[in-house]
């Protein structure tokens, strides 16, 4: 046997090999390899500082939090004196925003990359806040997390990824932190509030002549009035179902009186007129049998999805600038048409930058007259299909000639859409918005909510609209497009 050493070490190799059954005398030197000891000590202090490349995503975050970002909102909140002394402000968002930006939205998942993550303990600075303050920070602080997307636009703007020459309008369906077996329709509501009800009147009666008996077998000073488990599991789901039941029919009520109310309003009819109608129509009002509640989050709606099949979900907005695919303008809501959400997308677009994009390219989930009028209003070229082509189907050219003086607003927009430039433009749209969603699903599992009621999912939609346009901002200029990057 021969000595050999690698690094500090020596070990003996074989003279000889055995290769497939042949012994083979071993010829030349033995290769040597790199030092190796999983228990070296190390002799400095290390600095994570060193662990990660220069031109690292967590790095980016890190100085945008640092320098940048406005963190007021998130320090105002923490008002009293008394007890433990919380997580810097700083450390949490910084691991909100890289974990959201990497699809890391779990806040149990988020604590432990902070133990086996190099990124994450970089920004943490070897910290380990647990997935309880790491979920209330998140809850807490939803509406200063509105502000930060304020920010990302304003970033994206001065660095030339903004122009408003054009934007696409587009929504996708975002599942809910509920299941769609969990919901009940409002005729099933009415019958098994009414079984449940019979069910607990029995169990009463049962109950009360079981402590009747017992009475009378040990005496009077037995304890019988505990109420069996069966009975308190039945009251429970009872009190659920009464509770969704009336919120249905208020549901019903409040959309019966201000449809009511927009009816009289049109007619001329005086104030109190008004409220008299909308009163009589909330009281006559009964909800569709095909309304549906959901226990686990009440607020989500059961909508049907890109695969054809239906869940619970909420209704995600964006409107995304033809640049560099940034989203300017996005919305939450638990309204399943696209329809009513194509102006307030616009006009929240224009107070943001201060100023309207010139051409606005829609599918045909927002076409209606009035948007096209509102649109027409506010001096924007609209481009919005009036209806949907079949897979494979060319937009026909538009015929020559003048417009009929008679065509009708959709007719126009149709024939607009088949001339030269509008199925050039409108070719752009799905160019434009369809891969920021593909983006933010596969990069940042944004295609679920994990936070339940409307101004969770609100909240969350925002910061995954904030992170993809900081991640548009790093692949584009990296630390140099941040303000004081620039200015040393």
């Amino acid at each position: 046997m021969a000595p050999v050493v690698s690094g500090e070490r020596l070990f003996e190799v074989p003279e000889v090999v055995e290769v497939g059954g042949e012994v083979i005398p071993r010829l030349g030197v033995e290769k040597r390899f790199r030092a190796y000891d999983p228990h070296q000590v190390l002799l400095m202090a290390p600095s994570l500082d060193d662990w990660l490349p220069e031109d690292h995503l967590a790095r980016f975050v890190s100085e945008l939090v640092e320098t940048v970002l406005d963190l007021e909102p998130f320090r105002a909140g923490y008002t009293e004196a008394s007890g433990a002394p919380p997580y810097d402000p700083r450390l949490m968002l910084k691991l909100l925003v890289y974990g959201y930006a990497t699809g890391v939205t779990s806040s149990r998942a988020i604590e432990r990359r902070c133990v086996t993550d190099v990124a994450f303990r970089f920004l943490a600075a070897n910290a380990a806040p647990d997935y309880r303050s790491i979920a209330r920070f998140r809850r807490r602080h939803l509406e200063a997390v509105r502000a930060l997307f304020n920010q990302s636009v304003v970033l994206c703007a001065e660095a030339g990824l903004v122009k408003l020459g054009r934007i696409a309008v587009d929504g996708t369906k975002v599942r809910a932190s509920a299941s769609r077996h969990k919901a009940m329709s409002y005729d099933r509501l009415v019958v098994r509030e009414a079984e449940i009800a019979a069910q607990v009147d029995a169990l009463l009666e049962e109950a009360d002549r079981i402590d009747r008996e017992e009475d009378e077998r040990f005496g009077v000073d037995r304890r019988g009035d505990e109420l069996p488990e069966e009975l308190r599991t039945r009251e429970g789901r009872l009190a659920k179902l009464r509770a969704a039941k009336a919120a249905l029919e208020a549901e019903a009520a409040a959309r019966a009186a201000q449809e009511a109310a927009e009816r009289a309003t049109a007619r001329g009819d005086d104030e109190a007129t008004v409220r008299a109608k909308a009163a009589q129509a909330a009281e006559r009002a009964t909800p569709k049998p095909k309304a549906q509640r959901n226990f686990t989050d009440p607020e989500s709606r059961i909508m049907k999805t890109s695969d054809g099949s239906f869940h619970q979900c909420f209704n995600g907005q964006v409107a995304v600038d033809a640049t560099a695919q940034v989203i300017v303008g996005l919305a939450m809501t638990n309204t399943a048409p696209d329809v009513g959400h194509l102006v307030e997308l616009v006009d929240q677009v224009a107070d943001r930058c201060d100023q309207a994009p010139r051409q606005v390219v829609a599918d045909a989930g927002y076409w209606s007259e009035t948007n096209a009028a509102e649109l027409t209003e506010r001096t924007i070229d609209a481009f919005i299909a009036t209806g949907r082509l079949k897979h494979g189907q060319i937009i026909p050219p538009a015929p020559r000639g003048r417009i009929p003086a008679a065509a009708t607003p959709k007719e126009r927009m149709a024939r607009k859409l088949r001339t030269k430039k509008g199925r050039a433009v409108y070719a752009r749209r799905k160019a434009i918005v369809e891969p920021v969603f593909g983006q933010m699903r596969t990069r940042q599992d944004a295609g679920r909510a994990r936070l339940r009621g409307l101004t969770g999912a609100q909240g969350e939609w925002t910061l995954h609209g904030f992170c993809h346009n900081i991640h548009k901002l790093f692949t584009r200029h990296g630390v140099a497009a941040l303000p004081a990057a620039t200015a040393d």
